[in-house]
């Protein structure tokens, strides 16, 4: 329960990430930081990787970070060695939970690591680690690896779509009230 009450707040976490057992949820697409939030900048398309991590000033509790997106051309880890740190590291995140599936979303399969979607149990029990998440920003990406701060949490400005059906049934209540009481119409 109190895992749930932290979902979206900052982390900083420090430890060393166990990279015999990176997950990989495919495809997506490559967000710019730069732009704003939750603004698709290319047509590329890659993998979110998700990497235990081994918190050391936690008492070594392993958690899983999605430490961002490689693109398609590099989803193998031999391509971006320089990417795949070993020892000690800082990160800053935010503390995500799981997801349901969503139609027309394919099933993860587990057995061939692809993930289409956060299923943090599954995701714990294959890697050992606890069902806690942290999604990485973007200032924690390390040269050479996966981008952070790909997956967005925005807030959509739709309020110009409610104008439209509010103003219509403000319209048409003040036309009935105008015919029943100023002008004393029958059947209204």
């Amino acid at each position: 329960m109190e895992l749930k009450n932290l979902e979206y707040r900052p982390a900083k976490v420090r430890g060393c990430f166990d990279l015999s057992k990176e997950l990989y949820m495919m495809p997506r697409t490559m967000v710019d930081p730069a732009w704003e939030a939750g603004r698709i900048s290319s047509a590329e398309t890659g993998t979110y990787v998700a990497t235990p991590f081994q918190c050391t000033h936690l008492g070594n509790p392993l958690h899983l970070v999605n430490r961002g997106l490689v693109p398609r051309k590099k989803v193998n880890p031999e391509t971006w060695q320089k990417g795949q740190i070993e020892g000690e590291v800082d990160l800053v995140g935010m503390v995500r939970l799981t997801e349901t599936g969503k139609s027309f979303v394919p099933e993860n399969n587990p057995e061939r690591n692809h993930w289409h979607y956060w299923d943090l149990e599954a995701m714990a029990r294959i890697t050992g680690a606890e069902p806690i998440f942290i999604d990485v920003d973007f200032k924690s990406t390390v040269p050479g690896g996966p981008i952070g701060r790909q997956a967005r949490v925005t807030l959509r400005k739709e309020h110009l779509q409610y104008i439209n059906p509010l103003s219509m049934d403000s319209a048409a209540t003040s036309y009935l009230w105008f015919n029943k009481f100023i002008c004393g119409t029958p059947g209204v």
